[in-house]
């Protein structure tokens, strides 16, 4: 009975597979006892080996040895576990000790450059500032005093140090005598605007310069080096001659050491040759005159020799020491001899410097290039400018990352008395400024940053405020009108000239407000400022990218573009003038007084009047006066004498006049008429 039900199992279990349903009644009885398995823990046993696979290679005496198993742990494993017990040491000893810090403190720091030093939370020293009664935010100023207050109490240790010790003083450099050797003159020619400088730099270099020069004006510095006859080295400064160049010309005469003076034969001595001989005996450096044009007709040169004794320079003809030489830019004679003059000056100077140290110069121009960033024009004065030097230029710090010298040639090194292009400044300097090499990075930040904290104190610190001053600046601002302008210009030395040209054509009643200047192209930045001033936009030698002239489009900003700074001077002088309005101009042709009032009409009153002065005309303006206060400003309307309309009564005669929108007449009051002229304004 048993065998028979189990031999058709056999033969069912194929069809298990095809028909789920019968399957659980049909075996469940069967199967049941094979459910608990020793087998059951095994995960576990994976989860170790998987482990232990992590840390090496699993062999089976590695997976039968549970020591190993406990032993083999991941790398991050141990870590934590090294953390965790260097945590448990530390809140068992206590909280660690506290690092005493050495903190400079200038005589002034913000509180959050202070706790940056001190290493502390800038709430921390807010809080403790708070609590001291000085309620401070993080960009406050603080002074020196105060400042060791914070520092004493939060543990640190305070090293006071003076402004001066930030900054980098030149003065107290000075290179040992047996360091010096010989270097190049530097040379700046001056003179007056189109008496032929360039033309005279372009003959000794053999370059055209000039041909790309605006109106014949140099409107920027340019520095160059020559090799003179005998091999020697001159490093040549051109200098515009436009009055609006002052301060340009200014800044030659400070670096330079000889001066030329190109006085042209056939013009004579003009104000800007005047004002460059003034410059140059401020900076206390020799003159050689260059008498230019010898070769036009009316050439005077005696003339000029003779002229020159007034401003006390007297040259060799006349037993003076100034040295003179006859040249002509254009046929290329007399060059010779200017450069043996120059050699002559120099052998005299003995001008030397040391090249063996870090290097110093000064900015002669300075620009933002679109391909290459800030730019500057350095005339390196001592030591030597090597690419990869860090430096601080002014305001800014950079790393020399090429020089580039006037033949525009890539060079490794510039030594004294040579000019440079350097490109890798942070920002575009002003020219004048001193470029100075110094150790570090940390270092140049400090010093820029410090100088950039000071330029801004400058700029808002004001004066301290009487009653007075503050009614009258009122007044002044009232009465003033401002034309804002933007000026952006392809240099720095171009842009500082037409801000000072323009501060120069402003008068007491209109002035110009430079809303924003600098060198570069014109950006959209510049243009949204102009649209929300309605300011026109002074380009010069620039021009918007397109965004900007997108900009400029849509919200209707004018752009004067120049390339020429009197033409640009001329425009927005008649701009001035127009936004002023035409002027009003008064001539009084006559003075009455009120003798008697008669009623003329219903509303109307006539007056009496006995002519004092002039005459009095019909339809003219007058002014009635009650105890020298004006009472009315009125017209005549009607001029009688005995009952007879008449159109002018002369002074010693009677006369009656009615006068316009006014009926406040008194006798004994004072009638002043005037003619009105509307004259078109120039300032």
């Amino acid at each position: 009975d048993e065998a028979a039900p189990a031999a058709p199992a056999t033969s069912a279990a194929p069809r298990a597979t095809t028909s789920a349903a019968p399957a659980p009644r049909r075996f469940t009885p069967v199967e049941a006892p094979k459910r608990p398995e020793p087998k059951r823990p095994e995960p576990k046993a994976n989860r170790g080996a998987d482990n232990r696979r992590q840390s090496g290679k699993l062999t089976v005496t590695r997976a039968l040895n549970d020591d190993e198993g406990a032993r083999a742990r991941s790398l991050a494993a141990l870590k934590r576990a090294r953390e965790k017990e260097k945590r448990s040491h530390t809140t068992s000893s206590g909280p660690r000790e506290k690092q005493v810090r050495e903190v400079v403190v200038p005589e002034s720091i913000t509180v959050a450059e202070l706790a940056n030093r001190m290493a502390e939370k800038t709430n921390d020293l807010i809080k403790a500032l708070f609590k001291m009664g000085v309620p401070s935010a993080s960009t406050d100023v603080i002074d020196q005093d105060t400042a060791e207050l914070l520092v004493t109490e939060f543990g640190h240790e305070i090293t006071r140090v003076s402004e001066g010790d930030i900054d980098i003083r030149h003065d107290e450099d000075v290179d040992d005598a047996e360091h010096l050797k010989p270097r190049a003159p530097v040379v700046t020619i001056m003179g007056h605007v189109d008496h032929g400088k360039t033309s005279l730099l372009d003959a000794l270099r053999g370059a055209n310069v000039v041909a790309g020069e605006a109106g014949g004006i140099t409107q920027h510095i340019g520095a160059y080096q020559v090799k003179t006859p005998d091999g020697s080295l001159v490093t040549f400064l051109d200098t515009p001659g436009h009055e609006a160049f002052t301060e340009m010309r200014q800044r030659g005469a400070n670096v330079t050491d000889i001066v030329i003076l190109v006085v042209a034969a056939d013009d004579g001595l003009k104000p800007q040759s005047i004002e460059a001989i003034k410059h140059a005996k401020a900076a206390g450096v020799p003159i050689i005159v260059a008498i230019n044009k010898v070769d036009k007709e009316g050439a005077n040169p005696q003339r000029v020799r003779e002229r020159l004794l007034e401003h006390e320079l007297v040259v060799e003809e006349m037993g003076g020491d100034v040295q003179n030489v006859e040249v002509s830019a254009l046929k290329k004679t007399g060059l010779d001899k200017l450069l043996e003059a120059i050699a002559v000056q120099a052998e005299i100077m003995e001008l030397k410097a040391n090249p063996d140290r870090a290097a110093e110069g000064t900015v002669v121009e300075a620009k933002l290039d679109k391909g290459r960033g800030p730019v500057a024009t350095i005339l390196v004065r001592r030591g030597t400018l090597k690419v990869g030097d860090i430096f601080v230029c002014g305001a800014e710090s950079g790393r020399v990352r090429a020089l580039v010298n006037d033949q525009g040639q890539q060079i490794k090194t510039a030594g004294p008395s040579l000019p440079v292009e350097v490109l890798g400044l942070g920002g575009v300097p002003m020219a004048g400024d001193t470029l100075t090499v110094v150790e570090n990075e940390a270092r140049a930040r400090e010093v820029a940053s410090y100088r950039q904290e000071q330029a801004t104190r400058k700029r808002t610190v004001q004066a301290p405020v009487s009653l007075e001053g503050m009614f009258e600046a009122l007044a002044d601002k009232a009465n003033v009108i401002q034309f804002p302008v933007v000026i952006k210009g392809d240099v720095q030395g171009s842009v500082e000239a037409i801000v000072n040209a323009l501060n120069k054509i402003s008068t007491d009643e209109i002035k110009v407000r430079v809303l924003h200047s600098g060198a570069g192209a014109i950006t959209e930045s510049d243009v949204t400022l102009a649209a929300a001033t309605k300011a026109p936009i002074i380009g010069f030698n620039v021009r918007p990218n397109a965004k900007a002239r997108e900009i400029a489009k849509r919200e209707k900003v004018r752009f004067l573009y120049h390339d020429v700074i009197y033409h640009l001077t001329d425009e927005i002088r008649k701009e001035m003038a127009g936004e002023l309005g035409p002027e009003r101009i008064e001539t009084v042709v006559g003075r009455a007084e009120v003798k008697d009032v008669f009623p003329a009409g219903k509303r109307d009153k006539a007056a009496g009047l006995l002519v004092l002065e002039g005459a009095i005309r019909k339809g003219l303006h007058a002014r009635l006066t009650r105890d020298d206060v004006i009472v009315s400003a009125t017209t005549i309307a009607s001029l009688r004498r005995f009952k007879d309309d008449v159109a002018e009564v002369r002074a010693g005669l009677e006369c009656g006049v009615v006068l316009s929108d006014t009926n406040d007449i008194k006798a004994g009051d004072n009638l002043e008429v005037f003619e009105v002229e509307m004259r078109e304004r120039t300032l």
